[in-house]
């Protein structure tokens, strides 16, 4: 009986060609699958973010005017129930033992300071087209990605002598001062409060300087980095800041205003 020679079966081995060609393709898939992820995130950062904050800032705007119109309606006095009678010294002659009316633009006025985070005012910068809400303090979070305006805390409120600060951004998040390179020095910019309407004219343009540069902030605002661009004299100014340039926030853009006139509601 014939033994039999067992049969051995080698595996053919790749041939490198091949392998190279495989490791090609997988990272050209990478390739694609991450510019894919990365278009994602820039179409989410300059799109959804832009519509979203802009939807809500207008509904914050149109939130606000609501309240200040209610505010400002007159409410109608409540029927005396029988047998009641105005205590003689609360009483004002001739109008029929009725209080007077309380000054609600007084009362606004003497409200105490917004707490962080809330709206409470309005933006207008007709040149661009644009309104915005402005809410108290500039963190990304609570106040400028919402595409509010930022007040800065330190700075004086809309109105006052002193400087009342804003920021805004320049690009994503609503951007509200996309196009602020492009106000001119007379131009108007107002702002609205429960109290007034406060109308500024624009008087220097500050093109670019560095973030440090805080002095633009000051009651009376000046550069430090660029002495030439300087206030000097006490006044209700109106500052604006965002980054500069486009898409960086390498310096900062600031535009200076001055009290006009002032509307009461």
């Amino acid at each position: 009986m014939r033994e039999r020679i067992p049969v051995v079966v080698q595996g053919r081995r790749r041939p490198r060609r091949a392998r190279g060609a495989r490791a090609l393709w997988t990272g050209a898939e990478l390739a694609v699958t991450a510019g894919v992820v990365l278009l994602l995130l820039v179409a989410h950062q300059l799109w959804w973010t832009n519509r979203q904050a802009r939807d809500a800032a207008r509904d914050e705007v149109t939130q606000l005017e609501r309240q200040w119109q209610h505010a400002r309606s007159p409410s109608p006095a409540p029927a005396p129930a029988p047998g009641d009678r105005t205590p003689p010294g609360d009483r004002t002659p001739g109008d029929g033992g009725t209080r007077p009316a309380p000054d609600r633009g007084q009362a606004a006025r003497r409200a105490a300071r917004p707490a962080p985070g809330l709206a409470y005012a309005v933006l207008r910068i007709p040149r661009l087209g644009v309104t915005a809400p402005v809410a108290e303090g500039t963190g990304k979070a609570a106040v400028l990605d919402k595409g509010y305006v930022g007040h800065y805390r330190h700075t004086a409120q809309p109105g006052e002598a002193g400087n009342a600060a804003l920021a805004g951004h320049r690009n994503t998040h609503g951007e509200p001062f996309r196009h602020l390179d492009l106000v001119r020095p007379g131009d108007t910019v107002v702002v609205d409060t429960a109290a007034a309407r406060y109308t500024y004219v624009v008087r220097r343009i500050l093109p670019r300087t560095a973030p440090g540069d805080g002095t633009v902030l000051a009651a009376v605002p000046h550069s430090t980095v660029h002495p030439a661009y300087r206030f000097t004299a006490p006044a209700a100014y109106l500052t604006l800041t965002t980054c500069t340039p486009a898409y960086t926030s390498a310096y900062r853009l600031v535009v200076w205003g001055v009290l006009r006139s002032t509307q009461s509601r």
